[in-house]
C-alpha cells in the first residue's frame, strides 16, 4: 500500500499542545504519510474539559509549515463561521508559501452549535451556513486566482468585495479544497463546483459509495468530469499488534474493541489492511486516519509498518 494515500488526523480540541501536534506531525512524515491534518474546534466533545483548551488551526499550521519540510497540511475542516473569507483566504496563502506549497484547506458549514456558543460566535440556521459556505468558496478561490496586478470584486450578499488587490497569491497553482459531508443535495453541488476532493467522514462504506454517486452525478450535471475529483474518507484509526493491545488502546481512548472494529479502521495489524483494502475497493482514493492518542506515537509506528 502507499502511505502518500494516507494521512494522519488530529482532534486536538480534545486535549493537545502544540507541542503534541508538533511531535505527531513530525513523526508521520519521517514514516512517509502524505498529510496532517487537523480539526478546527474550538470545544471538546463528550468526556473531558479539553484542557489545555483549544488551538487554533491556522496558527497551529503555520508553525508546522516550517518545522516539517514534505508532509502535506490541512483542516479537515474549517468552519465557514469562524472566519471572514477574506482574512481566511489571507491566512490560508501565508501558510501555503510558509510551508513551500503543501497546504490544503477543507471548508465546511459548521455544525456544533456549544463551540459557536462558548466564543461568543454567531451560528446562523443551516440555509444561512450553507449559503456562507458557497460565497466564501467564491470568494476565496475568486481571490486567489485573480491575475497579478488586477482587482477583486464580490457582488455577493453576505461578503461584498470592492476593489480587493488579491494578494498575497499561495506558491501552490491551485491549493487543494475538501469539501465533505453527507448531505444529499447541497453538498455534492459544492464539491462539484468548488472542490479538488471530496470527503465522507465517519460514514459506513455502504453510505460512502452512496455519497460518491451522488457527487459524480453532481459533476456530470455541471459538465464537470468526476474523475477530476479524488473521493476519500475518514476513519477513526486504532491497532494493536496483538488483541491485548489493541483493546489497551481502544481502552485508552475511551471506546469499546466491538464499536470500533465496526465504524473504524480497527483491530489488529491483518484486520486493518483489510479494511483499508475494501474502502479502497469501494473508491476510497485517500484515507483520512484519524488517530486520537496523541501521546502514542509507537501507534503511528506500527500503522505505518501495516500499511506501507
Amino acid at each position: 500500500m502507499d502511505l502518500l494515500d494516507l494521512t494522519i488526523f488530529t482532534e486536538p480540541q480534545q486535549g493537545a499542545t502544540y507541542d503534541d501536534l508538533l511531535a505527531v506531525a513530525q513523526r508521520a512524515e519521517s514514516l512517509g504519510f502524505g498529510g496532517f491534518f487537523r480539526s478546527d474546534h474550538y470545544l471538546s466533545m463528550g468526556e473531558g474539559d479539553g484542557a489545555p483548551g483549544p488551538t487554533d488551526a491556522w496558527v497551529t499550521l503555520g508553525a508546522l509549515a516550517r518545522e516539517t519540510t514534505t508532509i502535506r497540511l490541512g483542516t479537515l475542516v474549517t468552519s465557514a463561521t469562524f472566519r471572514l473569507p477574506g482574512p481566511l483566504a489571507i491566512s490560508v496563502a501565508q501558510v501555503d508559501q510558509m510551508s513551500g506549497g503543501r497546504v490544503e484547506l477543507g471548508l465546511g458549514a459548521g455544525w456544533f452549535t456549544e463551540e459557536h456558543e462558548a466564543y461568543g460566535i454567531p451560528f446562523p440556521d443551516l440555509g444561512e451556513r450553507f449559503d456562507r459556505l458557497e460565497e466564501q468558496l467564491d470568494v476565496i478561490t475568486g481571490l486567489w486566482s485573480t491575475p497579478l496586478g488586477e482587482q477583486f470584486a464580490h457582488a455577493g450578499p453576505l461578503y461584498p468585495i470592492k476593489d480587493s488587490p488579491a494578494l498575497p497569491k499561495p506558491l501552490q497553482d491551485r491549493i487543494p479544497i475538501v469539501i465533505g459531508g453527507g448531505g444529499p443535495r447541497r453538498t455534492p453541488a459544492l464539491a462539484a463546483s468548488h472542490a479538488t476532493e471530496f470527503n465522507a467522514p465517519f460514514m459506513p462504506l455502504d453510505s460512502f459509495g452512496e455519497q460518491r454517486e451522488r457527487v459524480r452525478d453532481a459533476c456530470v450535471e455541471i459538465g464537470r468530469d468526476p474523475d477530476e475529483l479524488t473521493y476519500s474518507a475518514a476513519l477513526v484509526v486504532c491497532v494493536g499488534i496483538d488483541e491485548d493491545e489493541f483493546a489497551e488502546r481502544a481502552s485508552a481512548i475511551g471506546r469499546e474493541p466491538d464499536e470500533l472494529r465496526e465504524n473504524g479502521a480497527a483491530g489488529t495489524p491483518d484486520e486493518l489492511r483489510a479494511t483499508v483494502a475494501r474502502w479502497r475497493s469501494a473508491g476510497a482514493e485517500r484515507i483520512h486516519l484519524q488517530v486520537l492518542d496523541l501521546a502514542d506515537l509507537d501507534h503511528l509506528d506500527l500503522i505505518a509498518a501495516t500499511l506501507a
